[in-house]
């Protein structure tokens, strides 16, 4: 494999991390998202430096991503940068050792199912895949984490959406 990059979700850059040894890459959508004034500034002075590139994801590894998260439950976790960020990490996955660095724990869920490389900067970060689904409050009756509306269709009572473990680390 090539040479080490890491690609920086905003919580491992508010989290004070950018490699010095390494190429550091990420989207614009993910810059946007960074407002305290230390992490801005930090980011001004690598891009400045070189230390941080910005790229934008292929359509094709952003379909992947979708049909992924949505199979995993994780589709209304998950932000369009997240979706954005991982599909970029899929699409460079090819050429490069890579890792992502973010605290997010839907993120590490769902590069842990598609088998990209994370680390955490300040949490621990996730120990096994997790799967959602929704669960009525009065007769207990199961639907998939993707279904619509918020009651159920057998008795009218309230879903709500439960976590359920797919695998271990």
């Amino acid at each position: 494999m090539s040479e080490k990059v890491y690609i920086l979700d905003a919580s491992g850059i508010i989290g004070g991390f950018i490699s010095q040894k390494h190429p550091n890459i990420t989207t614009s959508a993910v810059l946007d998202e960074i407002k305290d004034l230390k992490s801005q500034m930090m980011v001004q002075s690598a891009i400045q430096e070189g230390n941080l590139q910005i790229a934008e994801p292929d359509s094709g590894a952003l379909m992947k991503v979708q049909k992924a998260v949505k199979s995993s439950g994780d589709i209304l976790r998950l932000s369009e940068v997240d979706k954005e960020l991982v599909a970029l990490s899929l699409f460079l996955k090819k050429n490069y050792n890579l890792q992502v660095v973010t605290d997010d724990y839907s993120m590490q869920n769902i590069l842990k199912i598609m088998h990209i490389p994370y680390r955490s900067v300040l949490t621990e970060g996730i120990n096994e895949i997790y799967g959602w689904i929704k669960i009525c409050r009065g007769c207990r009756q199961k639907y998939p984490s993707d279904h619509e509306g918020d009651e159920c269709d057998t008795c009218g009572s309230a879903l709500y959406r439960k976590k359920i473990k797919k695998s271990s680390k």
